[in-house]
């Protein structure tokens, strides 16, 4: 019983997300795909209000259109981006001159460790400060 601007905003934007492809990982913030995109997804909340502003439906139905017609492919996306940040490099560039010591694998292990030791500390502390363990005794 949706009306059918709701249903035609949605299933376009849903279009422009999916133009959005086919330069996927690499996604420019002012091209006019992603801009659009963003326009479309507050015009849907808009209407989405609106709507539910008129007719009384449960929350648990209101919750459910939000998350699976609103937010999941923007959502989706925002996720599928930050994740390819912990992936192990695939190409190497060609050294000129071979070093023994420079190994990729074990470059790109230590490459971020002096900033993430410090998070990480912290939030072990914070573990052990919150969720004390059992220490073994022998």
């Amino acid at each position: 019983s949706f009306p059918f601007t709701i249903i035609a905003v949605g299933l376009f934007t849903n279009l422009v997300e999916f133009s959005l492809l086919r330069s996927f990982p690499f996604i420019e913030l002012t091209s006019p795909n992603f801009i659009g995109t963003v326009l479309l997804v507050f015009v849907n909340h808009y209407l989405a209000f609106k709507y539910f502003n008129k007719v009384y439906h449960t929350f648990a139905e209101v919750l459910s259109y939000f998350t699976l017609c609103l937010w999941l492919i923007p959502f989706t996306f925002f996720i599928s981006l930050s994740a390819g940040d912990n992936v192990l490099p695939s190409t190497v560039q060609p050294l000129l001159t071979p070093n023994p010591d420079h190994d990729v694998l074990s470059h790109y292990m230590t490459k971020g460790k002096k900033k993430r030791s410090v998070l990480l500390t912290i939030f072990e502390n914070c573990k052990d400060f919150v969720m004390p363990s059992r220490t073994k005794r022998f």
